[in-house]
């Protein structure tokens, strides 16, 4: 016979498997989110490293120099002749020019130098070459 306490109750269970689903998608939706927060103009080149560098101001301009000696201005290519024009466009007058030239260690030094000469050319302009810290 059955007493009054005696009936049988219904077992309840929590189900957290949906919730870890929506935890582990709400975190990779952060996780790829925050890869994009970084600004990096320039194209992958190989820097050079060096003992003396220093970490700059964000540049304006970013000029790639890759190793076969293909240059960029903010990822887009160019050619060295047309360097000064196209930054002078996109400046507004008075406006300070900082130009971050990323060569590549194997790039050609003599086009390095064309394009500093072209950068030079621009009234007060600033350059700056990147480099990566010795200890990477």
């Amino acid at each position: 016979m059955r007493g009054f306490n005696d009936e049988a109750e219904d077992s309840v269970e929590i189900n957290i498997l949906p919730m870890i689903d929506v935890i582990f998608a709400i975190l990779s939706y952060f996780i790829i989110s925050t890869l994009f927060l970084t600004r990096f103009d320039g194209l992958p080149v190989s820097l050079p490293t060096a003992e003396t560098s220093e970490r700059q101001p964000d540049a304006n301009f970013t000029v790639t120099v890759d190793d076969d000696g293909q240059i960029s201005l903010n990822r887009e290519p160019i050619e060295v002749d047309s360097l000064k024009s196209t930054i002078l466009n996109q400046v507004d007058p008075g406006q300070v020019v900082v130009v971050t030239i990323h060569a590549d260690e194997d790039a050609s030094h003599g086009q390095v130098v064309k394009v500093m000469d072209e950068v030079r050319t621009i009234d007060d302009a600033k350059l700056a070459i990147a480099t990566r810290p010795k200890d990477e």
